[in-house]
């Protein structure tokens, strides 16, 4: 009888804040082509009918400022409206439908085009940190959610390279924080202990998945990760429960960390990595009070559809959508692949 080894035997892993399983098949990683290294596509050079850019005239008619750092407006083409008519009761209840209130926003990082959080300072991070909570904290008011999120990457669906995110507010709670609010909501009734607090004291303990780590915060491919390189952002200290709850040493270290770690993201295929990434914390509204939810961590994911080089991808179909999610390459393989990676971006390099 053989010895499980995880990197040589396929095997299902257990994702507590999501109450789902992954399917881990790291032979798939002895395929002739594992580990090939392409050229990245070249960058393409900065529009200059870029809508986003500072001084641009959008697709409305809508000119934005001169701005020299972040800068905030309502999304010309929003998925949200604030304003809509409910709809009608349903006649069956396999044919339910319900109001869905909200706004949208768009958020520049910087006035130049060609920067990306890796190239930017700490200082520059800062304030977009700092501008995501001032969003958070006006749109939390009034909305039960408010999903901040960045596309990067004409890979993921981002037809402007400009760096920039995008702010969804809604007066529902989406899919994904309605699920890891359950899960953590029964965690934390059974052990008494949040479920990401938990599940970081071990992390740190075992230290085979962490990237890099900071005063404040670490960086981490999670044990049940699906996407290859995925990675999630954790606080080390106070347990903030929303982005609103970070004191101004965790917003400085979490600049920190979120160039750190998409430095690493970059030089892994020396190309500009390209993921989804957002925050998760506990819903707002106008009920939500500071410290009212225990069971919840902030935290961020970052997910990369990077696999082999910076011109293969993963793509998440086939089994992945009619089954469970699958992987090729273990999350303690993807981290210390992330660990080798140096600290000084590529472009910077002499």
């Amino acid at each position: 009888m053989q010895t499980f080894e995880a990197t040589e035997h396929q095997h299902v892993r257990y994702n507590p804040l999501k109450d789902e399983w992954i399917l881990v098949s790291p032979h798939r990683c002895k395929r002739p082509w594992s580990g090939q290294t392409e050229q990245a596509p070249e960058e393409q050079p900065p529009d200059p009918n870029n809508p986003l850019k500072a001084g641009a005239t959008r697709a409305n008619g809508q000119k934005n400022p001169n701005y020299t750092s972040t800068y905030v407006f309502p999304n010309d083409f929003p998925a949200l409206l604030e304003r809509v008519p409910e709809p009608p009761t349903p006649d069956h209840p396999l044919f339910q439908a319900s109001q869905a209130k909200g706004t949208c926003r768009v958020m520049c990082f910087h006035p130049d085009s060609t920067m990306t959080i890796p190239l930017m300072s700490v200082q520059e991070i800062t304030a977009v940190i700092n501008e995501w909570i001032n969003q958070l904290e006006e749109l939390g008011r009034r909305y039960t959610w408010v999903q901040i999120f960045e596309n990067k990457g004409a890979v993921m669906g981002c037809s402007n390279p400009h760096p920039h995110c995008q702010i969804w507010a809604s007066s529902f709670l989406p899919n994904e924080p309605r699920v890891k609010e359950r899960c953590q909501r029964e965690y934390y009734t059974k052990f008494g202990k949040s479920l990401l607090v938990d599940y970081l004291e071990q992390e740190l303990k075992q230290k085979e998945r962490i990237v890099v780590q900071n005063s404040e915060w670490v960086a981490l491919v999670p044990y049940w990760a699906a996407w290859p390189y995925e990675t999630m952002l954790l606080p080390t200290r106070n347990n903030p429960q929303r982005m609103t709850d970070l004191n101004e040493s965790q917003k400085v270290a979490l600049a920190d960390i979120m160039k750190l770690l998409c430095t690493k993201y970059d030089n892994l295929f020396n190309c500009s990595f390209p993921y989804s990434m957002g925050w998760h914390g506990a819903p707002t509204g106008s009920s939500k009070k500071p410290g009212d939810s225990p069971h919840w961590l902030f935290h961020g994911i970052y997910l990369p559809p990077l696999l082999r080089s910076a011109t293969v991808k993963k793509f998440m179909v086939g089994y992945e959508m009619l089954a469970q999610p699958q992987r090729d390459l273990t999350p303690e393989q993807a981290a210390q692949k992330l660990r080798e990676c140096d600290v000084v971006h590529y472009k910077n390099k002499k």
